[in-house]
């Protein structure tokens, strides 16, 4: 396994920057946003997309750092009810595969997506309960007439291209676990897995080395983010998981995305990463930040340092063996 970092963190420096700073900290691998939810501040597809020139620019910016691509990433939600944002995700995500495409990268990283609860919706609408029952034929509309038909229609695109898609479960789109992740890969093609965020997980209650393996033993699991998560146990107990309070209201909160080992400690990450070997995943960790407590380079470098120790550990044959 190798160490890696999502570029978006770095939005605020040049790519050029960006990599020399990745580059110097030890890192192996980049993971680089290319639209959706977090942007394309590095990465115009469309744009390199047109020019062979740029293309090849951009290419060898990254081979002369001695870095890889661990996958492109552009979040979002081409199922939207705005049709002027789902088509903008939609173009971007296939925009992203056809750079996949060209780079030799295997792997675009999106969300499911979320529709909305009927064709007249403006927002999307999460489904979270299966009672009164106008939740359950929402959530079966939702699946039937949107996100099936979807998802086939990528998968089949994705073939054509030679790359695949990672959906990240998240709260909020209709992939938000272990369980509808395997629905839409065996409702829609072998060529959608998983980007793995234990932190999305993490406060759902789940256990990531149970998703590890049921998703491995699938053949789902396509790449993995290194985020954390800290739940506050008075304010949990309190006011239970489904906490819709800012993420910048971290007192009260029932939980808060912190930088892996803020949340969790090494234990739970020592066996996370021994269950990745364990299953034999060979890719990338990625790290991502969105630790409202510190900076973007406190929490990236803190992450950094804490993946290495353990990536050292597991090739001498320290770590624990889940």
């Amino acid at each position: 396994m190798k160490l890696g970092v999502f570029s978006v963190l770095f939005a605020q420096k040049s790519f050029e920057e960006t990599l020399d700073y990745v580059a110097e900290s030890g890192l192996q691998a980049i993971e680089i946003g290319t639209g959706g939810y977090p942007g394309n501040a590095h990465c115009d597809a469309a744009s390199l997309l047109e020019d062979q020139g740029k293309l090849n620019i951009f290419k060898e910016a990254i081979k002369s750092r001695g870095l890889e691509i661990s996958a492109l990433s552009c979040h979002g939600n081409p199922l939207h009810p705005n049709k002027e944002i789902a088509n903008q995700h939609h173009e971007d995500f296939q925009n992203s595969v056809k750079l996949a495409a060209k780079l030799g990268v295997d792997t675009v990283i999106t969300f499911s997506g979320c529709p909305g609860e009927s064709e007249h919706s403006l927002n999307p609408s999460w489904v979270t309960c299966p009672w009164p029952e106008d939740f359950g034929k929402v959530l079966d509309w939702q699946w039937e007439e949107k996100v099936i038909p979807y998802w086939k229609e990528q998968d089949q695109f994705l073939k054509a291209h030679g790359v695949r898609v990672a959906i990240e479960p998240h709260p909020g789109f209709v992939v938000y676990n272990t369980e509808t992740m395997l629905r839409l890969r065996e409702e829609c093609g072998d060529n959608i897995g998983v980007n793995f965020d234990p932190s999305h997980l993490f406060w759902q209650n789940m256990d990531p080395i149970v998703g590890i393996k049921d998703l491995a033993k699938a053949g789902a699991l396509y790449h993995f983010h290194a985020k954390d998560t800290g739940i506050d146990a008075q304010n949990t107990a309190a006011n239970g998981v489904l906490d819709t309070k800012s993420y910048r209201d971290e007192l009260n909160r029932s939980w808060i995305f912190r930088t892996v080992g803020y949340g969790h400690g090494e234990e739970t990450w020592r066996k996370i990463i021994s269950t990745l070997q364990l299953v034999g995943y060979d890719g990338v960790i990625s790290i991502e930040h969105e630790d409202s407590l510190m900076s973007v380079e406190e929490g990236f470098q803190k992450a950094a340092s804490f993946l290495q120790n353990l990536l050292i550990k597991e090739r001498i044959g320290e770590i624990w063996w889940a």
